[in-house]
């Protein structure tokens, strides 16, 4: 088709490096436990006795950056000077990276692929962040969690969340092994975190959701995320100043956004569309399951034609060779769509065909999923013990 697309640098720390370099610092792993589980550790941390891993839903770097007067503590910069930051991984949708960085693999080796992805089995999207409880079928999720591996080597693992997530099936799978404890205001987070690590050995990941939700219905611009930017700024300076000095602080993201204005929201052309059978993904980061018999790699040449410098389209084959999902089992291979369309810019790709005429669609302003810088590169703030 003549046409490349980019790859994914494969020797960049990611979220996946976050909880194995954790459990280095903590004494608990070494490089030969690293190799014998098939694990990287690339965040130099200084030892400490606990850890307390943050992860902020949808704080994108750049948007920090643009931010940084209203999170003084957030962006200050380390000592060496420059504000250190990690690659999320691909896609870069909060199902896929909290998987990745409790498993410390790639999407392409846990399973989860996307927001939703394709069951082979059963010719179905399932829904990957919401439907553990009733979609995702059992052994779908390809662990084990770090946190479980943890408990072996005499590391205590604590979830510190919101107590309506305490029983999802996403809890139960992509945070297995843990313990949970809820506490729903982000004050109240800091609180339980700063409890938990007071005695023993303990790995804490504490999860603040409240941006992300913002930022999906008001934007990441708005005066709403900038509000609950400077509240949490101000919890995890007090976190920092009241942790005792052998416990370390990790806050990094999952993703970061984009507002995606009106005009960019692109309804997929339907005549593209007779030959799909399974829509599965974000707008940002569409994964096309087509029927058999379909030609994809002349699909593949008319997306590339109709949408131009919109999207990179790749077929699923050259999704994989360039490593957009890292190492991928061979279980796996058939969850990824046969045709992936991942948008540039602040474009969108939707799925109207089911609106009524007349009907208007409802979109989402803050998106993420695809490759642009916003989206992927996240903050990496280390403090307490890990400071320097």
């Amino acid at each position: 088709m003549g046409t490349s697309v980019p790859t994914a640098p494969d020797a960049a720390a990611n979220l996946a490096d976050v909880l194995p370099s954790c459990l280095v610092a903590l004494g608990a792993a070494d490089d030969a436990w690293l190799r014998s589980h098939g694990l990287e550790a690339r965040i130099a941390l200084r030892p400490a006795r606990s850890a307390i891993v943050v992860l902020v839903d949808g704080l994108g770097a750049a948007a920090l950056a643009a931010r940084a007067g209203h999170a003084r503590w957030l962006a200050a910069p380390p000592a060496s000077g420059a504000a250190r930051k990690l690659r999320s991984g691909f896609p870069t949708t909060t199902a896929a990276a909290l998987s990745t960085l409790t498993t410390g693999r790639p999407p392409g080796s846990h399973g989860v692929v996307g927001y939703s992805g394709w069951n082979p089995d059963t010719g179905r999207v399932m829904n990957l962040l919401s439907g553990w409880d009733d979609e995702v079928p059992a052994g779908w999720f390809l662990g084990p969690t770090l946190f479980t591996e943890a408990t072996g080597i005499g590391v205590d693992p604590v979830v510190v969340g919101p107590g309506r997530y305490r029983t999802s099936g996403m809890t139960a799978n992509v945070l297995g092994g843990a313990r949970y404890v809820s506490a729903d205001s982000i004050a109240d987070r800091v609180d339980a975190a700063l409890v938990e690590t007071l005695t023993g050995r303990s790995l804490v990941y504490l999860y603040v959701p409240e941006l992300d939700s913002i930022g999906h219905k008001h934007g990441w611009q708005s005066d709403r995320w900038t509000a609950a930017l400077e509240l949490l700024d101000g919890e995890l300076a007090r976190l920092d100043r009241t942790l005792r000095p052998d416990v370390g602080v990790v806050v990094t993201a999952d993703h970061g956004v984009l507002d995606v204005p009106d005009h960019a929201n692109i309804p997929m052309d339907p005549a593209l569309l007779e030959d799909v059978v399974g829509v599965a993904g974000d707008p940002r980061c569409r994964q096309l399951t087509v029927a058999p018999g379909t030609d994809v790699r002349s699909l593949v040449g008319r997306f590339r034609a109709r949408y131009g410098k919109k999207a990179f389209v790749a077929t699923r084959a050259e999704a994989i060779d360039a490593g957009w999902f890292g190492r991928v089992a061979p279980e796996v291979v058939e969850r990824i769509g046969d045709v992936v369309l991942v948008a540039r810019g602040s474009w969108a790709f939707n799925d109207d065909r089911a609106l009524q005429p007349g009907e208007t669609p409802k979109r989402m302003l803050g998106q993420h999923g695809a490759m642009t810088d916003e989206e992927t590169f996240v903050p990496l703030r280390l403090a307490s013990a890990f400071a320097g």
